[in-house]
């Protein structure tokens, strides 16, 4: 604004709105803080009443618009310090909930003198408290990406916390058959424990994200978290290799300086012989998503069962004719139930045989991201095209299959 507070207008304005209302300095000079930068609304009233004569002051708890509430700044920043004190944060920002009486005045206000010059009572309070606070705490307020915003209800005096999650990437590997990846909530009662879940709400006692998240939230004290993983092995499937990629998310931790090696340790030492996990490191929303989206290619090592005598040269000649080529997936009848029912083409990048005995044997099979490869052995009858099973001319299965590297990450 190129305007001053002397200008004839201004003072005009200011002249009718002292003679109708009766406003403390801070409310007064909001009405023009467009106006004359570096100087806080209180100053700006002050000063107009000053260029205006007028020597009579009102105190804020007089204040027909704020009603004093200006005036509890003070408490209001002590409040969100206390609130604060039990977090670790880099940055922050303020936020505020402001009586609905208050609004409507100075909406009242704004209806009857214009606010072409004026700012809100709530953008003062939050921009008053954020500085004494950013001085208290020696910490800087964000505006854009704030790691907590305090958003004080001063009607109540509460303050509400709004914590950015704290996201851990790193891989997992899986040592046992029988372990989902994720929390299974009992179908039954849906978590919250029946008889035939024996009362634990779930369908598996533990889960990969479960013994990740334990010690995760115990480091950080957070309320709770969400596992992202970059696709997902079979229950009955183990993950080797290279392991999987994934992202803990801990939401509302109060601590995020953690030591990531001794977060590692302490997992691995709780998860012993089921799984291990490795390079962890702090990560972000963005990391989520680049997994999500990701299409890595997975290499397996599967064991298979044929219902008769498996001849080595016709599984080989089963497993050129697979190398390169493409497959249509129609979903899994395993599946089906909770996956789109369509048809899905997915490319085998390399199929080769191992070894050979009577009725078993196994592959190295490597592909697309997405592909069914229990369903590439068996046919699902018919789901799966081309199959091995029809390729040798013998129902096969897979009896073990284990993920031995996710490549592309």
């Amino acid at each position: 604004m190129s305007k001053e507070l002397k200008d004839k207008k201004i003072l005009g304005l200011a002249d009718r709105i002292i003679h109708e209302y009766q406003l403390c300095d801070a409310c007064l000079g909001r009405m023009f803080a467009k106006i004359e930068h570096g100087l806080t609304n209180r100053q700006r009233g002050a000063l107009l009443r000053r260029y205006l004569g007028h020597t009579d002051r009102i105190d804020a708890m007089d204040c027909w618009l704020c009603q004093g509430l200006l005036n509890e700044i003070n408490d209001f920043t002590e409040l969100t310090r206390d609130t604060l004190k039990e977090y670790e944060f880099d940055t922050f920002l303020i936020g505020s909930k402001i009586d609905e009486e208050i609004l409507e005045k100075e909406k009242k206000l704004w209806d009857i003198f214009g606010g072409e010059y004026a700012e809100s009572i709530k953008m003062e309070i939050n921009r008053e408290i954020g500085k004494k606070l950013s001085t208290l705490l020696d910490k800087p307020v964000d505006f854009k990406n704030p790691v907590i915003t305090a958003v004080i209800d001063t009607a109540f005096n509460v303050v509400e916390l709004q914590i950015k999650p704290l996201f851990i990437y790193g891989r997992y590997k899986k040592y046992v058959r029988g372990i989902p990846q994720t929390k299974w909530f009992c179908r039954t009662c849906r978590g919250k424990g029946c008889k035939q879940c024996s009362y634990t709400g779930k369908m598996y006692n533990t889960s990969v994200e479960e013994l990740i998240a334990k010690k995760t939230l115990e480091l950080t004290n957070g309320a709770d978290e969400t596992f992202h993983g970059s696709g997902r092995e079979d229950i009955d499937a183990r993950m080797l290799g290279n392991g999987r990629p994934f992202v803990l998310e801990i939401k509302n931790p109060r601590k995020r300086n953690i030591d990531l090696s001794y977060l590692e340790k302490q997992i691995n030492i709780h998860g012993r012989g089921k799984i291990e996990v490795s390079d962890l490191r702090f990560a972000d929303k963005e990391d989520v998503v680049r997994l999500k989206k990701a299409d890595f290619i997975k290499k397996y090592r599967v064991t298979i069962t044929a219902e008769k005598h498996l001849h080595i040269e016709k599984l080989k000649e089963a497993a050129q004719i697979l190398h390169g080529s493409n497959i249509h997936q129609l979903t899994p009848s395993r599946v089906v139930h909770r996956r789109a029912n369509k048809i899905r083409t997915k490319k085998i990048l390399n199929c080769e045989v191992e070894s050979v005995s009577n009725k078993t044997a196994t592959l190295i099979i490597e592909t697309e991201s997405g592909t069914y490869v229990k369903e590439l052995i068996s046919g699902d009858n018919g789901r799966t095209k081309p199959n091995i099973s029809d390729l040798i001319g013998v129902p096969c299965r897979v009896t073990e299959l284990d993920v031995i590297e996710i490549k592309g990450e």
